[in-house]
C-alpha cells in the first residue's frame, strides 16, 4: 500500500477566506452607494430609466446585505 502526504498550510484557508470576505465588503459598499444614488434620483430620472418611483424606492430602501 502507498503511503500518501498531503502537505497541509495553515496559511492557504485564511487568505481564501480574507479575499471572500473583502469582496464580500466591496459588494455590500458598492450596493449600499448605489441605492443612496437610485434615492436621490427624480422621477424624469426614473422614468427615463424604465423604473417606477414605487420600485425605486423598494430597492433604495433594502438593506444592503440584500441582493
Amino acid at each position: 500500500m502507498a503511503d500518501i502526504y498531503l502537505h497541509y498550510s495553515s496559511k492557504a484557508p485564511l487568505a481564501g477566506t480574507f479575499t471572500a470576505f473583502a469582496q464580500i465588503l466591496q459588494t455590500w459598499r458598492q450596493r449600499a452607494h448605489e441605492r443612496q444614488e437610485l434615492a436621490k434620483l427624480d422621477h424624469r430620472t426614473l422614468r427615463d430609466l424604465g423604473l417606477s418611483e414605487g420600485s425605486a424606492r423598494f430597492e433604495a430602501n433594502k438593506p444592503f446585505w440584500r441582493a
